[in-house]
C-alpha cells in the first residue's frame, strides 16, 4: 500500500511539472508580466541582404525572452524597406534598412513596443 501512494504522489509531480514545461512553451514566460500566447511573428517583406544599404546595431533595455525580442522584431519588420532580428542574450537588434534612419523614429517604434532604446550605431554592411 505504501508504494502505491509514493507512486501516486510522483506520478502527480511529474503531471505537474509537464503541465508548467508545456505552459511556458505555449504562452511564454512571466518576464513580460502577461500569461498570453507569443505575437504572430512578422516577416520583413524583403530578405535578401543585398538590398539593404544601412545595418544598424541597436542596443535595448527590457527585452528578457523570446516574446519580447518578437515584439520588438515586429516592430521594425511591419515597416516597409526594414529587416530586424533580436538577440535577446546581448539585448541587441540588429536592423537593415533600405535607407538611412535617424534614431528618433527608431526610438519610437521601440517605445510603441514597450521597451527603450539605449543606443544606435551604423556598421558596415
Amino acid at each position: 500500500m505504501g508504494k502505491i501512494v509514493i507512486y501516486i504522489i510522483l506520478a502527480l509531480i511529474i503531471a505537474g511539472a509537464v503541465y508548467g514545461t508545456v505552459r511556458r512553451v505555449r504562452l511564454g514566460s512571466a518576464c513580460c508580466g502577461e500569461h498570453e500566447a507569443a505575437p504572430k511573428k512578422i516577416r520583413a517583406s524583403d530578405t535578401n541582404k543585398k538590398n539593404y544599404q544601412y545595418l544598424y546595431e541597436l542596443r535595448v533595455d527590457g527585452m528578457h525572452c523570446s516574446n519580447c525580442a518578437r515584439r520588438v522584431e515586429n516592430a521594425f519588420n511591419s515597416q516597409d524597406g526594414l529587416w530586424a532580428l533580436a538577440d535577446i542574450g546581448e539585448k541587441t537588434v540588429t536592423l537593415r534598412s533600405k535607407k538611412a534612419l535617424d534614431d528618433s523614429y527608431c526610438r519610437e517604434l521601440v517605445s510603441g513596443a514597450g521597451y527603450t532604446l539605449l543606443s544606435m550605431k551604423q556598421k558596415d554592411t
